[in-house]
């Protein structure tokens, strides 16, 4: 395969070999109408185009066309996936372009219909598929030289796809769309990024019953032999590419904890789920202090799903409150975890180690009223507690109760409400319903797009508390200074990136997050933060701090056609 530079300037080349069909189908060399009439002579392309030249420009605005017609979101879905694997510079400078009205089609909340549907709507192939039944081949299979410029991977075992749990070989469609946002918001040029789909059986019977199904057709696999199959795994990438950024993603709730602690300090990886969401959610909240006039050190945070995910939230928000001042012991009784059992006190069974540090403790419990002495529910924890601020990360439709939202405004003048679970199928509570429940006061955030609300007659958009305001940042700035390890501190340098550049900062009447449009600005201000941090903690080698902006910026690709030179196959 031919280079192809992430740096490409003005007046660059791009030299190759390939030529005819073959070249109009590697989506990332293919131009379309845009081969040049020297390029149609050089490459073999007459007869194969039609005779008119076009622009860049020219096939975006057909394609953003084309896209409108569609009546329904996973057809334009559809639509987006085949053109990504026709022409990946079409592709991303039609997403880049329209972030806004794409975002929500490439990603959430349309993706979680893509995975439901992914043996329906796959065509080509993308990324690869590493089954348990080739265990024995992953090294041999990383080898191939096509993917001698990986940088980024996002890897998936497809446990818990979104809210919607189990969908086998269907998750396949999470590492390609966080990809695409990688390159969409990051900048990362779409050579080096590689989707893996680690196949180790489904449990999902519509997916083992469907005779369209294209994964492992056997039941999920789990103990030692899954433990095996991921050491293979992590081992080879290790090896193939010493300084890759490894992103695990939709892992069930105890891989996704076991494996970013077994890992963390093998490689340069983080669990998104996990690390992402905690560090939107804490910068967002951040950004909500200069809302509500309440102080991070006087904040008490209820989150509605006490998985890796709520208490990734939670234990990231508890440093910001001990980086603010607040003793450990005392940031620790501000917590109130609410999973399926109810809130989380010292005692109960089926603890796993992460919420340990959460676990509220009985006697300063005995006070509280309850409606029901066996368990403590939300409404419970609502009142008796009085939170600030609700989170929910459940994947429970309506979890955010018209009695909860309404208890939450009675205890606070400007109720902190973020239902983060997506897909929208899956929001505890719609901002509408909210925006009604807590009499206007409410300060929301989302995990997926809502339509804006009206707000004394002007129209307010919803912020939406998406992983894609930090992620991309994360992995461009532990790219571009090769950073050996992603530390929570770095986490948290990205949250508190994210909240120096609210519009809430400096007027609180505005929203708490830059507007979705201005993601590619925000991603570079994230990837300074990380890149900054991780040379103070000495992740990086022979990388001076005045030259981290220059290594970033040099990793942000815009979509754009190059000139070709065709090669003899012996030179490319």
């Amino acid at each position: 395969m031919p280079k192809v530079s992430t740096t490409e300037g003005a007046f660059a080349s791009l030299e190759t070999s390939r030529s005819g069909y073959e070249l109009l189908a590697d989506p990332l060399l293919n131009k379309g109408t845009a081969f040049s009439e020297s390029e149609r002579d050089a490459f073999d392309l007459h007869g194969l185009l039609p005779p008119n030249i076009g622009t860049l420009e020219e096939q975006v605005s057909r394609r953003i066309q084309v896209l409108r017609s569609f009546a329904t979101d996973i057809e334009r879905y559809a639509f987006l996936r085949d053109l990504q694997d026709t022409n990946e510079t079409l592709f991303f400078a039609l997403l880049v372009q329209n972030l806004e009205e794409l975002l929500p089609i490439v990603y959430t909340p349309t993706v979680g219909a893509g995975c439901q549907q992914f043996s329906r709507l796959f065509r080509k192939p993308r990324g690869l598929f590493l089954s348990m039944p080739h265990k024995k081949r992953v090294e041999a299979i990383l080898a191939h030289p096509r993917f001698d410029q990986v940088e980024a991977i996002v890897v998936t075992d497809g446990e818990r796809i979104l809210g919607l749990g189990d969908q086998g070989a269907g998750g396949m469609g999470i590492p390609i769309g966080k990809l695409a946002l990688y390159t969409g918001c990051g900048g990362l040029h779409p050579a080096t990024t590689l989707p893996i789909m680690l196949d180790v059986g489904t449990d999902n019977p519509d997916c083992l019953s469907d005779p369209l199904y294209i994964g492992w057709r056997h039941e999920r696999v789990r103990g030692d032999e899954y433990d095996e199959f991921i050491e293979v795994f992590v081992s080879a990438v290790a090896k193939r590419w010493p300084h890759v950024l490894l992103q695990w993603e939709d892992f069930a709730k105890n891989n996704a904890t076991r494996m970013l602690e077994r890992y963390r300090d093998r490689l340069c990886t983080f669990n998104d789920d996990v690390q992402g969401t905690a560090a939107v959610a804490t910068g967002t909240l951040l950004s909500a202090v200069n809302v509500t006039g309440v102080p991070l050190t006087e904040q008490r945070i209820a989150v509605m799903g006490a998985g890796s995910a709520g208490c990734g939230i939670a234990s990231l928000i508890r440093q910001a409150m001990t980086d603010a001042g607040l003793p450990d012991s005392e940031a620790g009784r501000r917590f109130f975890m609410v999973d399926r059992d109810g809130l989380l006190v010292e005692g109960m069974d089926g603890i796993a180690s992460f919420q340990q540090p959460f676990l509220q403790d009985k006697a300063a419990l005995a006070d509280w009223k309850l409606d029901h002495p066996d368990r403590i529910a939300l409404l419970d924890v609502v009142r008796n507690a009085k939170p600030t601020v609700l989170i929910g990360v459940s994947g429970q439709a309506g979890a955010f109760s018209e009695p909860v939202v309404r208890a939450m405004a009675e205890n606070n003048q400007r109720p902190v409400i973020f239902p983060l679970s997506n897909p929208t199928s899956r929001a505890e509570a719609t901002p509408a319903d909210l925006q009604a429940w807590a009499d206007g006061r409410a300060v929301i955030g989302t995990g997926t797009p809502f339509a804006p609300l009206e707000r004394n007659g002007v129209k307010f958009k919803v912020d939406q508390t998406n992983n894609s305001y930090i992620f991309p940042g994360v992995g461009l700035g532990a790219i571009a200074v090769k950073a050996t390890r992603v530390t929570d501190q770095m986490f948290m340098a990205a949250a508190k990136a994210l909240a120096a550049v609210s519009p809430a900062r400096n007027d609180p009447g505005k929203n708490l997050l830059p507007p979705v449009t201005a993601l590619r600005d925000v991603s570079v201000t994230v990837a300074l933060a990380v890149a900054l941090q991780a040379h103070k903690e000495g992740l990086t080698s022979g990388v001076e701090t005045d030259q981290i902006e220059g290594l970033i910026r040099s990793k942000v690709w815009t979509p754009h056609y190059v000139p070709y030179i065709r090669t003899d196959s012996s030179t490319s």
